[in-house]
């Protein structure tokens, strides 16, 4: 079990063997795309998990909600617990903290870009036999915590900067797309998550876009993750090859 602070996060957390867990000090309101407690809902514990590269073939499918739920309790989480999902080693966790007056934003993210995709591109799987996505998992995962009290639509508002955020960099550093054609946008199975103080415990944010400071935040504090990130994924895949 190890805790690392060095990037001056200050949200608790742990890397217990293949699994990140975030203690975000009591219940948050969380947005998010995560195979277990995704959309809108309240959780005290978020995690993110290291599967095998095909997870499909070692029991984690076909019910990844079921699964993390019992890793969950596993863990010590609760029951109040978001779940994430990546091939990515927590060794690559990359994380950030940036603030403005009393509004600050963390960011804790995994960074793999083997199924690196351009939106509207056709699904790998439609692709051909030899192109699953058993075979090519990557997954740019996102976790962002901020002391603030957003309205739901701001916390929309903040996937939406996230995802632009995301984009931007992997096109700043020439990230491909699965087919060569064209640089990438994000992978195939990303997922974000966003959580923030419940109505009356932090500073009300009603809009998170790019003209307003937490939307700045969160933009600064992904750009980091995913930079890092990416250099983290060069060196893995060097030392793997």
């Amino acid at each position: 079990m190890t805790k690392n602070n060095r990037s001056g996060v200050r949200t608790r957390y742990q890397v217990v063997g293949p699994t990140l867990v975030i203690n975000l000090g009591g219940l948050r309101r969380v947005l998010s795309s995560a195979p277990q407690g995704g959309g809108f809902t309240s959780a005290s514990h978020i995690i993110n998990h290291q599967v095998d590269a095909n997870p499909s073939m070692n029991g984690y499918f076909p019910d990844p909600a079921r699964y993390l739920r019992k890793l969950a309790s596993q863990l010590g989480a609760g029951n109040y617990t978001v779940g994430l999902m990546t091939a990515v080693p927590m060794t690559q966790l990359v994380t950030s903290r940036v603030s403005s007056g009393k509004i600050w934003v963390e960011c804790f993210a995994t960074v793999g870009v083997t199924n690196a995709v351009r939106a509207g591109e056709w699904p790998q799987y439609v692709a051909g036999p030899k192109e699953t996505l058993s075979r090519r998992v990557g997954t740019i995962n996102l976790i962002l915590i901020t002391n603030g009290s957003l309205s739901t639509s701001a916390m929309v508002g903040a996937v939406q900067v996230a995802t632009e955020t995301k984009t931007g960099v992997l096109r700043d550093h020439t990230i491909p797309s699965w087919t060569g054609k064209d640089l990438a946008t994000g992978t195939g199975t990303d997922a974000v998550v966003i959580a923030c103080r419940l109505r009356g415990e932090g500073p009300l944010h009603t809009y998170s876009g790019t003209h307003t400071i937490v939307g700045a935040l969160v933009g600064r504090a992904v750009s980091n993750c995913v930079s890092s990130g990416l250099v983290k994924a060069r060196k893995w895949r060097e030392r793997h090859r």
